[in-house]
């Protein structure tokens, strides 16, 4: 990396220069915020059913007495067995934050097609303590994702919000890049010198990005996002079974 290197002045000089642009930037996101919460929203009229850990949850139910919900479909398909990297690094972020969430009037859950069982496997493998349910046998995936356009498995992030009568409206919904917006990480590679690093053969996060209990096993990274660990990390996590 070639860097001109000046004094501190200089540098002064040029960092201010830079928060010029980024106050500017920070107030039309700002602005792009307000827009975002002004989009117009769909009511929605099942009430899904899902299956949890401990029987079936409703979508009304996840709202867990908030009146805001914020959903994110994990690529987790019946029978899978690799573990999607992008997914994974999201839902990590969120460990520390489900109590802000909740004080805020903010539920939070993690949506999946496999059944629960498998559900259950990965989320107390990995020790994550968000609600997670299975989508397994209706319809939602395929009525608020796959109604976007979208090819393949879906991945997205959706906003639900459920008014004093119990109605509930989808308010908002991000997929591929947009959901880059709810990783935190991000902001903090995109300033360090090395940037995001990202390389490889992808050109995302999938280049590495790994299950964060799989870092420095090997493995690689299949084009779809999953997981393919080496053949010795599969024998441990086996044994580790």
């Amino acid at each position: 990396m070639q860097h001109d290197i000046v004094s501190r002045p200089e540098w002064l000089e040029a960092r201010t220069a830079l928060l010029a642009k980024e106050r500017a930037a920070m107030r039309a996101y700002d602005q792009l915020g307000v827009e975002q919460r002004a989009l117009p929203w769909v009511k929605i009229e099942e009430d899904y059913l899902f299956e949890g850990p401990s029987g079936p949850v409703s979508l009304s139910e996840l709202f867990d007495g908030k009146s805001q919900l914020f959903t994110k479909t994990f690529m987790l398909a019946p029978g899978q067995t690799r573990q999607c990297v992008g997914c994974s690094l999201e839902v990590d972020h969120i460990a520390g934050l489900l109590e802000h969430l909740n004080n805020n009037d903010v539920a939070y859950a993690v949506v999946a097609p496999a059944p629960i069982g498998e559900i259950e496997a990965m989320r107390q493998r990995m020790g994550w303590r968000f609600p997670w349910v299975s989508s397994f046998g209706n319809n939602f995936v395929r009525d608020i994702e796959l109604g976007f356009g979208l090819p393949g498995k879906p991945a997205g992030n959706n906003i639900f919000y459920k008014d004093d009568s119990g109605q509930i409206f989808h308010t908002y919904a991000a997929y591929a890049r947009g959901c880059e917006a709810f990783l935190g990480i991000y902001r903090i590679l995109d300033l360090m010198p090395k940037g995001r690093n990202e390389n490889g053969p992808h050109h995302s996060l999938t280049d590495w990005a790994r299950p964060r209990n799989l870092y420095g096993t090997g493995g690689t990274v299949r084009p779809n996002g999953e997981f393919e660990p080496s053949a010795c990390a599969c024998d441990d996590e086996t044994k580790a079974r």
